[in-house]
Parts: structure tokens; sequence; C-alpha cells
């Protein structure tokens, strides 16, 4: 078993355990206190867990052991061979990741998001911890954040016969270097991942549908759907900001639709960002579809809603309306984001400028194009 004893000419502590028949000593900068000795404790017990167990290896617990040879059987602590440079020793004695996670994760998600909360507890519960939970935070190195991005690469994606892609592979990689950065900020050791570049991620087309494609969209929807999907192609709102949409943010006497809050995993939250709060102008298309919509459920909170003035839910829209939709009309398969991308192409069409963001066409609706909108929209 391992116990930590102190040396004699300088006070300090070091580990002493054997394993494989040999003795080693792994020398730390602690003097022999109370504190330190608390300090060392987990260190300690995950050693001694995995001598008992016998899954201990130098290079998880003690890797600056690796080049040295294990000291003497003389019980003189001052015959101690190897003595790690002074980032190694801050290093095992830093909690072990699984810990620091948990205190990481408990002090930062105030500030985030219900889903970001839920993604960032995916990835440590399905990736990180199985990978580094039991290793001090400050003993990871370069190379098994590298051999762990490659395992990555080979993990089943969601899709039966799918890998995890590269944007999700960056994201996951990402909450791994803020929970390392965070440990070295407060231990004060070098950071193993330095400045390793994010994986480049392949440029998604993006694929309108035409107008006359749009004309046929709206027409064969279900009909409690036709006034949604009219909106939705003519203002280019997102999946969450028409869910979240409430009648008090329709604005029929200046004709303007109010973007303020989103739905996001069945929560009001605020929109995606500053930017995305703004203030689109109806054209004559869009407000006559919102017209339409109020005498059915104007008297709600939600401009578009189930029967019980509940918000639609976006993967319900899009597995139940949308996709099975695409398929009847024998249209190719489309994100439901593509009908902002539609309404950018529409308004492109019709002569606007779009100055390099969706967002600004969003503040102007086509002027040209409109009574040809209209004739192939429904009334």
């Amino acid at each position: 078993m391992a116990s930590l004893r102190p040396r004699v000419d300088t006070g300090t502590l070091f580990f002493d355990f054997r394993w494989q028949g040999k003795r080693f000593r792994a020398q730390t900068d602690l003097p022999d206190t109370p504190d330190s000795r608390e300090a060392l404790a987990p260190k300690l017990r995950q050693v001694n867990v995995a001598l008992k167990q016998g899954t201990f290896s130098l290079e998880s617990y003690f890797p600056e052991l690796i080049r040295g040879a294990a000291s003497s059987l003389d019980e003189s602590p001052t015959r101690i061979e190897h003595l790690p440079p002074p980032n190694k020793i801050v290093a095992a004695t830093t909690p072990p990741f699984a810990s620091f996670s948990d205190l990481w994760f408990g002090e930062f998600k105030v500030g985030w998001r219900k889903t970001y909360i839920t993604t960032v507890r995916g990835i440590l519960d399905q990736h990180l911890l199985p990978r580094f939970g039991t290793l001090a935070i400050g003993s990871v190195t370069r190379a098994q954040i590298l051999d762990f991005r490659s395992h990555l690469s080979s993990v089943r994606g969601r899709r039966p016969g799918t890998k995890l892609s590269p944007a999700r592979i960056n994201t996951i990689m990402l909450i791994l270097r803020q929970i390392l950065q965070e440990a070295a900020d407060r231990y004060e050791f070098t950071l193993a991942m330095g400045k390793l570049r994010p994986l480049k991620i392949p440029k998604s087309d993006v694929d309108p549908f035409n107008l006359e494609q749009v004309h046929l969209i709206i027409n064969s929807v279900r009909v409690d759907y036709r006034h949604y999907m009219t909106v939705r192609f003519f203002t280019g709102m997102r999946s969450g900001e028409i869910h979240g949409l409430k009648w008090k943010y329709i604005d029929f006497e200046r004709r303007l639709i109010l973007v303020r809050e989103t739905i996001v995993g069945g929560e009001e939250e605020y929109t995606k960002t500053d930017s995305s709060q703004r203030d689109i102008q109806m054209s004559q298309v869009v407000y006559d579809a919102l017209q339409e919509q109020h005498k059915a459920t104007g008297k709600m909170d939600y401009v578009f809603c189930n029967r019980a003035g509940e918000p639609l839910d976006t993967n319900n829209f899009t597995k139940r309306i949308w996709y099975p939709l695409l398929r009847h009309l024998s249209l190719t398969l489309r994100r439901p984001y593509q009908t902002r991308h539609t309404a950018a192409t529409l308004w492109l069409a019709a002569g606007e400028t779009p100055n390099g963001s969706l967002a600004s066409l969003a503040m102007r609706p086509p002027r040209c194009c409109s009574a040809s909108i209209a004739a192939l929209c429904p009334t």
C-alpha cells in the first residue's frame, strides 16, 4: 500500500509505494503539515485503490517516474533519486478530473442556457469522465488528449452508420479545454492542450426552395399549419423564434413582428444572441396570414400553438409535419432551417441588398415581388 512520508533533510512529503516488485518514491514540494496531508489524501486514496484493484500504472498517477529509476530499498529519504520538475509536482497534487469537473460545472452553469447545461452534462458523462475521471487533472498530458480526440472520430453518431461529426468533436474538446484551463489557472500548471487547433468543419450547403416549391408546400401542408408556413417562409424566423412568438409582439398598426423571445428545449428563453432581437417589417402576405391566424389563436398567448395553447414543439413539427410533407411532395429533404435561407433568397430576388447578414434582410421584406408572391400564396 502507498503511504505519505516526510524527507528527513527537507521535511517535504513524498509518496512511498511498491509496484511490480519494485519500490517507488515520488517527491512533492509540500511540507509535512496537516493541511498538506489533507491536500494529498485524495491522490493517496486513488493510488491505493488502483494498487488494490490491479489497475495502477505509473503513466496515470506518476508519469514523472516513468523515466526515473526506483530508489533503493534504503529507508533514508535522502536516497530518493528522482525529483520531478516543479510543474510535475504541482500536477501530481491536483484533484481528480472527476471532482474538479463537477466543481467547475456547478460554478459555471449559472450563466448557461438550460439546453447548454444539458449538453455539457452529457459531454461530461458520456465522454470526458470515462476517459479522464480518475486522473489528477494536472497530470493530463497532450498525448492523452490527442489520443482522446482520435478516439472520438470513431465513436458512433446519433444516426446509424454515422460517426461523430467534426463539429461535435470540437464541442467536446472545447469543454475539455475550458475545464483544464480553469484548473491550470487555479493550480498554476501548464495547460497540456496548448495551441491545439479545432478540426476543420466542412461547409454546409445552402439549399433554399424556389418560389414554386414554396407555393407547393404552403398549399399542401395541413390547413392548421398554412399560415405558420407562410410566416416562416417570408420572414426568415428561426424555429425557436416563431414557436415562441406571442401576440403581444405582433404590432398590426405598424406592421411589425417583434422578435424578443425564443423556445429552446420546451422552455422560454432569451433570443440566441443580442442581435437576434429585431423588428421584422411585415410584407402584405405575412400581414394577411397573421390576420387570419388571429381569428384562430388570438385569445391565446402564442401565435402558433396547439389546442391547449402551448407553443409548437420543434421536434414534433420536424418529424410529424415537415419531413413527411417533403417526402409526400417528392422534394429533397432539407432541415427546416432552410426556410430561413429561402427567405433570404426570395428577398435577393426581389432586389433587396443583404449587407452581408440574414439579420439585416429580416428588417427589409421584399417589395418588388410582393405581387408574384401573393399570386402564389393562399389568402
